[in-house]
């Protein structure tokens, strides 16, 4: 079961939106991690978003990626970053991500820190001071 204080944070080879391939987990362990599951259908989503764009611009210590699940094809997902102005990494997931993160609902994300272990996780809308106080 993955929690809080599991001992391996699974690790997955997934493509970018110019079908790069890129780990999931941030080579940069010098700082804390967001791993940020979403679906560009997801209203909750959409909302929940700027927050975290907002985070990702004036938190250079904090990395942030954030993954497509449960969409049709990259154009969607494309459609939907391209829409809400997104500049952190984007990564096309797959249900292998989503079932070793026990991805229920959308949002969902994962703080990690500096050793890549999960300390934070939860679903649904969190502000950019929620998303930040839980990545010190």
């Amino acid at each position: 079961m993955l929690s809080a204080d599991s001992s391996e944070t699974p690790n997955f080879q997934l493509l970018d939106l110019s079908y790069q391939p890129r780990d999931l987990l941030v080579a940069d362990t010098s700082n804390p991690s967001i791993i940020y599951f979403f679906a560009p259908w997801c209203s909750v989503c959409r909302f929940s978003m700027d927050n975290l764009q907002n985070l990702y611009q004036r938190n250079p210590d904090v990395n942030i990626v954030a993954v497509a699940l449960d969409f049709k094809d990259k154009q969607e997902v494309q459609q939907f970053v391209e829409r809400m102005g997104l500049e952190f990494p984007i990564l096309l997931g797959n249900q292998q991500v989503k079932q070793a993160y026990k991805v229920s609902a959308y949002p969902s994300y994962y703080v990690l820190d500096e050793q890549q272990q999960i300390q934070h996780k939860s679903m649904g809308y969190s502000t950019e001071l929620g998303l930040y106080l839980r990545s010190l």
